[in-house]
């Protein structure tokens, strides 16, 4: 699904494929390869594939066909690999524009993200088991198993296994961020 959104938004405005690859900093090859189904981006390039478009990542996913009702089934599910391969996140949701809800896993010892990185939207995570650790403007809150955090994600933030066990957990996002 992502690989022929992408080929129509790239042809739609008269890119090739080394064009594309040279404005979002990636490689011609790597492109390829998602425009085929071969591989998947990590969120992180799709931040830079939405920058060059102008888009938001949710516009990567959507559908002129897309149906008013959408449901989301376990090996169905697109996947998004967080910043450096560090976390692999499952949409739960259809690219429509004004909500995104991803499910990630950490292992222990990892982190979303190396840095903290902000974007003009709300996010609220869930645990679902194990703890998460959110670092948000260096404070890290601890959010157990049927806990919720929300945050301005204006402010720089990140997600990170400091327990023992993986930690599971939901993120919703609105409006999805470039």
């Amino acid at each position: 699904m992502i690989g022929s959104q992408l080929r129509e938004l790239r042809t739609r405005r008269g890119l090739s494929l080394r064009e594309l690859a040279a404005q979002a900093g990636v490689s011609a090859t790597l492109l390829s390869q998602v425009e085929r189904g071969v591989t998947e981006p990590s969120l992180t390039t799709l931040r830079r594939l939405a920058d060059v478009f102008g888009e938001s990542v949710a516009s990567l996913f959507e559908d002129d066909q897309a149906p008013a009702v959408w449901v989301s089934r376990p090996g169905e599910r697109s996947s998004l690999m967080g910043p450096r391969g560090k976390v692999r996140y499952e949409r739960l949701t259809p690219g429509n524009g004004q909500l995104e809800v991803l499910r990630g896993i950490l292992v222990p010892g990892e982190v979303s993200s190396d840095e903290l990185w902000s974007h003009a939207s709300v996010e609220c995570a869930v645990v679902l088991s194990g703890v998460l650790t959110v670092d948000i403007r260096h404070v890290a809150y601890s959010v157990e198993s049927g806990e919720s955090i929300t945050f301005d994600a204006h402010q720089p933030h990140r997600y990170r296994n400091a327990d023992d066990s993986d930690v599971e957990f939901l993120i919703s996002v609105t409006p999805p961020n470039p």
